[in-house]
């Protein structure tokens, strides 16, 4: 029995880093990262691996002279928090950047980018 507990506090103290150092991930967005596109996106949302902290969450997609074109309408999903989502307008042909700066609930900051095409209908 003591066996047993000093094994699983030695598993804990293991594990404990890589928990304190976790923090939110992407793991799925719409568009995907480097996505080629016939159609223009109603929107961008993504997914990450913790809840997020919806004040201090933020998104925009830029087109390649770096002008704001979503909506500005970014928000949490209040059904799952771990989304985050921003309309768009309807989109012309060309490469578009997704920049994205999240704080999950465990206090983290996570800064990152994508991208992704419309393709030219021609």
């Amino acid at each position: 029995m003591k066996r047993r507990l000093v094994l699983t506090g030695l598993a804990a103290l293991a594990l404990w880093p890589a928990l304190a150092l976790a923090h939110a991930v992407l793991v799925k967005s719409v568009p995907a990262q480097r996505a080629a596109l016939a159609e223009p996106p109603p929107r961008v949302e993504l997914w990450f691996n913790e809840r997020l902290e919806p004040a201090y969450s933020k998104a925009s997609v830029t087109n390649e002279a770096g002008t704001q074109v979503d909506l500005r309408d970014v928000t949490v999903s209040a059904q799952d928090p771990r989304r985050l989502s921003l309309s768009l307008p309807a989109l012309a042909p060309g490469r578009y950047t997704v920049s994205f700066r999240v704080l999950s609930v465990d206090g983290h900051v996570v800064e990152s980018k994508l991208s992704f095409t419309i393709k030219d209908r021609r």
